[in-house]
């Protein structure tokens, strides 16, 4: 299939501020980690961010601009941190650079890591 732009006139151009979305997210199955309400929050972190990653908008804030409760908030946030795309520490937040790829591991694997694994937490 040949590809054409639909509309030349807003091609995209790295932006001066910084804010591009890593296509790993999708290619390494991040989008899994996560309900769509934390993807929404880390959208609009990731958005806000400096080039360090660095952002600070109160929880009053992103309650309101993302239309969250306190407790939506709060579990989103949790979830991010778990599948290790944000730090936080309050009022501070770092969207992280994500991990290179695992490299694949010859050998069998201990039953505690198939389990880490499947709870998606780190090996």
């Amino acid at each position: 299939m040949k590809k054409r732009l639909l509309n030349p006139e807003r091609l995209r151009k790295v932006p001066p501020q910084f804010s591009w979305i890593d296509h790993r997210l999708v290619q390494q199955n991040y989008f899994t980690r996560c309900d769509h309400s934390a993807w929404a929050l880390y959208l609009f972190l990731a958005s806000v961010a400096d080039a360090e990653g660095l952002s600070y908008y109160s929880d009053a804030s992103l309650m309101r601009r993302l239309k969250m409760d306190p407790l939506g908030l709060s579990a989103s946030r949790q979830q991010l941190v778990q599948a290790g795309l944000l730090a936080y520490e309050k009022p501070f937040y770092q969207v992280l650079s994500l991990e290179p790829a695992e490299a694949p591991r010859s050998g069998p694997i201990s039953v505690g890591e198939l389990l880490r694994r499947a709870m998606g937490g780190q090996p």
